[in-house]
């Protein structure tokens, strides 16, 4: 038999165990803030952009009431992701250029809009920028110069 002194110690590092435990529990049920990707120029990402004053109306116009074409519940850009853009065909695959790093990156087909009027005829992109918080490569919505 367990003396009463040796009892109490093993009740203490039992209770220490399961209050690790519940915290641990915690933590992994509040979902932290994803860090922000910097940019080449050391400028905040994602969250701490903007468009540039040039832009800012073209996002008033545009850009704001602009919706997934395969997702219409869902903005296409949170008033730093979307930009006029060059592109490129590959193989019949659509490529746009990402402003942050200049990769060229696929285009699904539903991504495309089909339903809206270009605003100004150039090749539009919202995409966030490559960072470990995103999935990579990841197009939210994307505007054909002079398409409709």
């Amino acid at each position: 038999m367990l003396s009463d002194r040796r009892k109490h110690l093993l009740q203490d590092v039992l209770l220490v165990l399961i209050v690790l435990l519940i915290g641990l529990l915690c933590m992994l049920a509040i979902p932290a803030p994803a860090q922000e990707a910097l940019l080449p120029d050391g400028e905040q990402g994602h969250a701490g952009r903007h468009h540039p004053p040039q832009d800012q109306a073209l996002h008033e116009r545009f850009y704001s009431t602009w919706h997934m074409p395969d997702n219409p519940a869902v903005s296409c850009c949170n008033n730093s992701d979307c930009y006029p853009t060059d592109i490129q065909y590959v193989d019949g695959r659509l490529y746009a250029k990402r402003r942050e790093d200049g990769k060229f990156i696929y285009v699904p087909p539903q991504k495309v809009e089909h339903n809206r009027d270009n605003p100004d005829g150039r090749n539009h992109l919202c995409a966030p920028p490559p960072s470990a918080y995103a999935p990579s490569d990841t197009v939210y919505c994307f505007a054909l110069g002079g398409a409709t």
